[in-house]
């Protein structure tokens, strides 16, 4: 049988998480524009996750649209905009 090739496939160390760390503080979360925010993967969650790629660089809010936020991140030369919820980000 072939291995799954699903997006979250080998990122298992760096999202993984303690067993009960978190409550439902980190959903209510409230960010005002331009502040600077850490993206921080919370694994139990999966709608708006970034990728992985992103976990641990810091990005600015620069809107909200719905219950998330839209997040600014400069990758390599480029800047790019990012859907994420709020238990992902992290003052």
């Amino acid at each position: 049988m072939q291995k799954s090739q699903g997006k979250l496939r080998k990122h298992g160390r760096k999202i993984k998480r303690p067993i009960r760390k978190k409550g439902i503080t980190v959903h209510l979360q409230e960010f005002k524009m331009g502040e600077k925010v850490c993206i921080n993967i919370d694994s139990s969650e999966h709608s708006g996750m970034p990728i992985p790629k992103f976990q641990g660089q810091t990005a600015e809010i620069k809107g909200k649209q719905g219950k998330a936020y839209l997040v600014e991140i400069k990758d390599g030369n480029m800047t790019k905009t990012l859907i994420v919820k709020p238990s992902h980000l992290k003052r």
